[in-house]
């Protein structure tokens, strides 16, 4: 007869323990969402400005990929040239 008794409480603990956690992530999720839709009411998105200059931009991705090109080749040169000797 005890061994069903502990097991009847082990069961009842977990049952509790389960429905605790449960309890506490639903309240945490319905707590975040409700944060989320209160700062996106009272402090929207910054709007971007349109007065970006997409010319200058674009040589300079290509600009520095030449030089990080350049610096790479010339380290796996100085490497492979110190490891000879």
């Amino acid at each position: 007869m005890q061994d069903s008794e502990l097991l009847q409480d082990g069961l009842a603990l977990m049952a509790l323990g389960m429905g605790f956690v449960f309890v506490f992530l639903t309240v945490l999720v319905i707590s975040v969402t409700l944060m989320s839709k209160l700062i996106g009411r009272f402090q929207p998105a910054p709007v971007a400005s349109g007065q970006t200059k997409p010319a200058a931009t674009s040589a300079t991705p290509s600009a520095k990929n030449d030089e990080v090109i350049a610096v790479i080749s010339a380290a796996v040169h100085r490497y492979r040239k110190a490891r000879r000797h």
